[in-house]
């Protein structure tokens, strides 16, 4: 698998979430998010291409003071400038797993999503999974397509 992620990608992510530092260290982009008012810190590492068992593919991690996420296998990425938030999702044929990092140093997760629940009539849901189901309906676009899967 020849990775997509570029230094351009990393800059992109890193103004539209306000990155107080973006450097890259030997295989993968780190990005540093500070929300002072909060008292939050965030770092975002992009790994283009790494091990992951027996395959290669992308990696998404984040480290906040009391969390550390990853996302593997990593298929795209879809940047919002009106939620001032990226969400890098991972497909498999029937679930998605999502993890979106917001501006304001946050970060949320959502795992192994049923893929029909994206384009699911968010008023039949239940709240609780209704979120998950909106908040990756935003990488629909980006889903199942072979080349560009990157931020728009």
């Amino acid at each position: 698998m020849q990775s997509s992620f570029k230094q351009e990608d990393a800059d992109k992510i890193g103004k539209l979430l306000g990155a107080e530092k973006i450097s890259f260290e030997k295989d993968h982009f780190r990005l540093k998010i500070t929300n002072q008012e909060e008292r939050r810190i965030l770092t975002l590492e992009v790994y283009p291409e790494t091990s992951l068992g027996r395959k290669r593919g992308m990696l998404v991690v984040v480290y906040t003071g009391n969390s550390h996420l990853q996302l593997h296998n990593c298929s795209g990425y879809v940047l919002s400038e009106e939620l001032g938030e990226v969400t890098f999702v991972a497909e498999d044929t029937n679930r998605l797993s999502g993890l979106v990092v917001e501006k304001g140093a946050s970060c949320s997760v959502y795992a192994s999503i049923d893929r029909s629940l994206i384009s699911s009539d968010f008023t039949q849901l239940g709240v609780e999974v209704m979120l998950s189901g909106v908040a990756l309906s935003l990488a629909e676009e980006i889903l199942g397509a072979d080349e560009g899967k990157k931020g728009k």
